[in-house]
């Protein structure tokens, strides 16, 4: 039976970047996975794929506590419109099912946004498997995926607003 998490260990190994990776039990939400990992939802690392207006994408990585700030993120991106594409779609541009995405190892190296809020932390996120986390120094992982840091993400209570 094949690994899994094979993809993401190769590629981190292929970059030098030193990861821990996780079993544990389904959950059905991110508060939940927090949990169950004993961590605040904030410690957890959304990996979302985001469609640009050319049918790109790019990875926007944020606080498990935050939501995309839609306007943020199209003014750094210099776009007019952006998109979460359909889980089919982020599964053929990534080569992982929602809830699982991670940067590491995706079929296409998409380029990678991170939110400012990661900085100095050492997080939580998918690990291109369900029933697995991974965890891994926020600094070294935007190093070495050559992220952009920004501020992406607004707090969800104001997600409903905008």
């Amino acid at each position: 039976m094949t690994d899994p998490t094979s993809r993401v260990r190769e590629a981190a190994a292929a970059l030098g970047l030193e990861i821990e990776l996780r079993e544990r039990p389904a959950a059905r939400s991110l508060p939940e996975a927090a949990e169950l990992l004993g961590l605040r939802p904030a410690d957890i690392v959304k990996t979302l794929v985001v469609e640009k207006p050319d049918d790109t994408f790019v990875f926007a990585l944020v606080p498990g506590d935050r939501a995309i700030s839609w306007p943020k993120l199209r003014a750094l991106l210099r776009v007019n419109r952006l998109k979460l594409p359909e889980g089919d779609v982020a599964l053929a541009a990534t080569g992982y099912e929602r809830g699982t995405i991670v940067p590491l190892g995706s079929t296409t190296a998409w380029p990678v946004y991170a939110d400012e809020r990661i900085v100095g932390t050492r997080v939580a996120m998918g690990a291109g498997a369900h029933g697995y986390s991974l965890f891994v120094d926020a600094d070294a992982l935007i190093a070495s995926l050559q992220a952009t840091v920004a501020d992406i993400s607004k707090d969800l209570t104001a997600s409903r607003s905008s």
